[in-house]
C-alpha cells in the first residue's frame, strides 16, 4: 500500500469553478484549494462541500494571491494538484497491522518548512517507519521542493492527512498505538523508551513544540540529552536522531 506517484512530477493547478468542481467530484488528489475572498455564485458551495468531505484544505484568499499564481480567468477558485496520495489512517494502520509489522508512525504538528518534512520523510523511510501523519492545515504543503528533499521518499511512505490531530491520536489508541512526544524539559530520556512496541512520535514545531493538547493525550514524553547549554536540535535532526533509536531496537 504505497503512494502511487512516481519521480518528481511537477506542481499543477487545476483552474476554474467547473474544472476544481470535477476534480473534487472525480476523487483527485488535491493539495489545497484557494479560493477568492467573499466569493459566491454558481458552483462555489459545491466545491466547499466535496473540499469538506475530501479533507482538502480551502484557503481563502485576496484576488491578488490568484492572479499572482495564473493570468488565466480564474474565475475565483484555483487548486493545487497533489503530488501524493493521501490514505485514510484506519486503513495504513490495518495494512501494517496485516503484513505482520508493528506500526510505527511519524505525526507532523506546526511543522511548516517544506525542507525539513522532507528531510523527515526520508529519514522516517530508512528507520522502518510506515507512515506520516499530517493535519489538513497548520503544516507545509507537500510540494515540489519537499519531494526533491525527500529525496523520493514522499512517493514510498505512506501520508495520512487528518482534519484532526487529536482525532488520529484516538485512533491511534484504539488500536493499541503508543503515542510518544518529544520534550526538552521532559524527566524521560529517549534511551527509556520502548520502540519495540507499535508507536507513534509526535514532532512539533521547533519554536512552539507539540501543542499542549496533544502533549497531555500523549502516553510518554521523552528528552534527548544533549551537551552544552545550545537551545535544541532542528526538527528533523531531532527526528532522524529519535528515528534511529527505534531502528537500532527493532534491528536488535
Amino acid at each position: 500500500m504505497r503512494n502511487n506517484v512516481s519521480g518528481r512530477p511537477k506542481q499543477t493547478f487545476i483552474i476554474g469553478r467547473q474544472p476544481v468542481l470535477e476534480a473534487l467530484a472525480s476523487g483527485r488528489q488535491l493539495e489545497r484549494i484557494f479560493l477568492q475572498k467573499n466569493i459566491t455564485g454558481e458552483g462555489i458551495l459545491d466545491i466547499r462541500r466535496y473540499a469538506t468531505q475530501a479533507n482538502v484544505p480551502v484557503n481563502t484568499v485576496p484576488v491578488e494571491k490568484l492572479n499572482s499564481l495564473t493570468r488565466a480567468n480564474h474565475q475565483g477558485v484555483i487548486a493545487i494538484a497533489g503530488l501524493v496520495s493521501y490514505l485514510d489512517l484506519q486503513q495504513v494502520i490495518d495494512h501494517v497491522v496485516a503484513s505482520g509489522e508493528a506500526p510505527l508512525f511519524i505525526m507532523l504538528d506546526g511543522i511548516t518548512d517544506v525542507r525539513n518534512i522532507g528531510a523527515i520523510a526520508r529519514t522516517a523511510l530508512c528507520c522502518g517507519a510506515q507512515a506520516i501523519i499530517i493535519p489538513d492545515k497548520g503544516v507545509g504543503a507537500l510540494n515540489e521542493e519537499a519531494m526533491k528533499s525527500s529525496a523520493g521518499a514522499l512517493n514510498s511512505i505512506q501520508v495520512c492527512r487528518t482534519d484532526s490531530l487529536l482525532k488520529a491520536v484516538d485512533t491511534l489508541h484504539l488500536n493499541g498505538i503508543q503515542v510518544y512526544t518529544a520534550e526538552m524539559k521532559a524527566r524521560e530520556h529517549l534511551s527509556e523508551m520502548d520502540f519495540n512496541t507499535p508507536v507513534c512520535i509526535i514532532m512539533g514545531s521547533e519554536d512552539k513544540g507539540v501543542q499542549p493538547f496533544l502533549r497531555k493525550a500523549a502516553d510518554h514524553t521523552f528528552t534527548i540529552p544533549m551537551s552544552g547549554k545550545f537551545d535544541s536540535f532542528n526538527v528533523s535532526v531531532a527526528t532522524g536522531i529519535i528515528m534511529y533509536e527505534a531502528f537500532r531496537q527493532r534491528i536488535q
